[in-house]
């Protein structure tokens, strides 16, 4: 199907196709296409900054890929249940062929598929929502024009230069006009329309942008997931005003309803916790996992997040450095925890915090001479919990034999 979109106050007018090509028989459409591209520029995104956020990229595969398929479901079943008609069959409820994704059901689908799915690859979640923000910005700014090839997703009239009309904006408003009546919205289908897919668009990547910038300013882990909600949650709020193929609820718009209250609870969260780690500098923690004697042996790595990465070679040298002061010990009982500080001292894990959590990826203030073995239960590390539990705490004069650095920058 093609349609003949206009914009007449920019003068510019062209067609455009659904369908970018058949294969075997088949018809691609440019929907599809760009949603994936979305998908794949986030994805890219992701590896590239995953060890910035502690994460580790192959674990993260599974997060992603379960999470995506979530999405879809979240989001399909967020419309079904909105939806302001009957369906007629089951088989017709699954049919997302002609559309009918919520995009707030895809984002909570997400989120939900994705924290028990950190749980179980051992993937810190907090972190991993924070970069997933971002992926998800990246994804919305590309996907939504899907939507305007689609010819869908527009608002009510506007005298607006970039105001768009076409035959697909003129056959659904003139379907709809007098439902769109009854909720006191008055439409012209002959008139141009509001391109709201291109508001959220350069919204999104505008926020993109923004929270890459402040990416490194950050003071907690989930940060990022609070900006996000915030400045989606406020764009959504007004856009959606403008809707004409919003959900409703009564006479209430689910879109908005959902949105001033994710933007108030976030905004609140994001202050409290700003407030609260005001003076207590962010570090990433990596874990990688090795097996030693047939135990486990969990090395956490952490560095200020200020600081680049350590590199794969970088982390195992320090390991191996390790290893080889501890040569000559008895091996522990039980999986072993050791922490490798990059860059900056490591803040020494006393026994007393053992089993506190002064906060997620927060350090005590008082810096120690040295890195330390054993951990305390506060780090959010990806390594198995029982691995901290059963580390052995050293007392500060046998935490100072086991040195990894200066303490100096590498």
């Amino acid at each position: 199907m093609s349609y003949h979109v206009q914009f007449p106050g920019l003068g510019l007018e062209f067609d455009l196709n659904r369908v970018a090509f058949t294969l075997f028989g088949m018809p691609v459409y440019w929907y599809g296409i760009l949603i994936a591209a979305g998908m794949l520029l986030a994805l890219l995104f992701a590896f590239h900054y995953a060890r910035s956020f502690g994460i580790d990229a192959d674990r993260m595969v599974d997060v992603v890929l379960i999470s995506t398929v979530f999405s879809v479901v979240g989001g399909r079943v967020f419309y079904v249940a909105m939806a302001p008609f009957e369906y007629e069959s089951f088989a017709q409820m699954l049919d997302v062929r002609q559309g009918g994704l919520a995009i707030y059901g895809a984002v909570i689908g997400a989120f939900l598929a994705g924290f028990f799915v950190c749980k179980w690859r051992k993937v810190p979640v907090l972190p991993m929502f924070d970069l997933a923000s971002l992926g998800f910005l990246i994804g919305q700014g590309v996907g939504r024009w899907g939507n305007f090839v689609n010819q869908e997703a527009f608002g009510t009239n506007t005298a607006l230069p970039w105001g768009m009309y076409s035959d697909g904006t003129y056959a659904y408003l003139a379907a709809v006009q007098s439902r769109l009546a009854e909720q006191g919205v008055a439409v012209d289908p002959a008139l141009p329309v509001h391109p709201t897919f291109l508001y959220e668009s350069v919204w999104c990547l505008l926020g993109f942008v923004l929270l890459w910038a402040y990416m490194k300013r950050r003071k907690f882990h989930g940060e990022l997931l609070l900006l996000y909600i915030a400045w989606y949650g406020a764009e959504r709020f007004f856009v959606e005003g403008l809707r004409t193929d919003s959900l409703m609820l009564g006479r209430f718009r689910v879109s908005q309803l959902i949105a001033a209250a994710s933007v108030l609870a976030s905004l609140a969260l994001w202050l409290a916790l700003r407030k609260k780690y005001r003076d207590k500098p962010l570090r990433i923690e990596y874990t990688v996992l090795e097996k030693r004697d047939g135990q486990t042996e969990s090395y956490v790595c952490t560095w200020p997040l200020t600081q680049t990465p350590p590199t794969d070679v970088q982390i195992k040298e320090r390991i191996a450095a390790l290893r080889a002061k501890r040569a000559q010990e008895p091996a522990a009982d039980g999986p072993t925890a050791y922490f490798i500080a990059f860059g900056e001292k490591e803040p020494e894990r006393t026994a007393d915090e053992v089993g506190g959590t002064p906060g997620a990826g927060q350090a005590p203030e008082e810096p120690a001479e040295t890195a330390s073995s054993g951990a305390a239960e506060e780090t959010p590390a990806e390594a198995p919990r029982e691995a901290f539990d059963k580390a052995p705490v050293k007392k500060p004069e046998e935490t100072r034999q086991e040195e990894t650095g200066n303490g100096t920058p590498d």
